[in-house]
């Protein structure tokens, strides 16, 4: 019951709220219910357009440079921005790989490849891989660098494995059907 009601929750509060932005600028005459949701719809995807014009992106480039020059504010920010990276996990191909990594035998956690330069770089005579790993109830998690032996493709969605991964594998039976 909990998460239908949050979700209902969640979505009266999107709708009140975007009502209420709208409807003191425009005059009653021209207001219908409804007006606010559909702007605020209308505004999320110009955005999302926008973010994708070159003038814009050097733009937003230029922004998060000058944040990364304040001190305390850059520690903040970049958390937040590698934990947004961690969610993209669609963006690169390679990091769309979800493996299993055997940390003794017959113990696995589940984990995505990150960063076969980095661990090259690091570990130059050893023949290691960069493993993401999601701890399970928070958003947070591990880089581990080991072994390609130790590291197993697994056939599972990257969405999938995210959610098994951060419920702790409560929802496992989902992988089933």
């Amino acid at each position: 019951m909990l998460p239908l009601s949050l979700t209902i929750y969640f979505i009266y509060w999107f709708m009140s709220g975007a009502e209420s932005l709208l409807q003191p600028y425009v005059p009653e005459q021209y207001y219908y219910p409804g007006m606010g949701i559909v702007m605020a719809c209308a505004i999320i995807l110009l955005s999302g357009l926008l973010v994708n014009v070159f003038f814009v992106k050097w733009i937003v480039a230029t922004a998060n440079r000058q944040i990364e020059k304040i001190p305390l504010v850059k520690s903040v920010f970049g958390a937040i921005r590698d934990t947004l990276t961690v969610f993209k996990i669609g963006e690169k191909e390679q990091s769309k790989t979800v493996v299993s990594v055997e940390i003794k035998p017959d113990m696995h956690l589940i984990g995505f490849v990150t960063a076969d330069q980095v661990a090259t770089t690091l570990f130059k005579d050893e023949d290691k891989i960069g493993v993401y790993i999601p701890l399970s109830y928070q958003i947070g998690g591990y880089t581990l660098y080991v072994k390609r032996a130790q590291v197993t493709k697994l056939d599972v969605g990257a969405e999938e494995a995210m959610r098994i991964a951060l419920t702790g594998g409560a929802k496992a039976d989902d992988v089933t059907r």
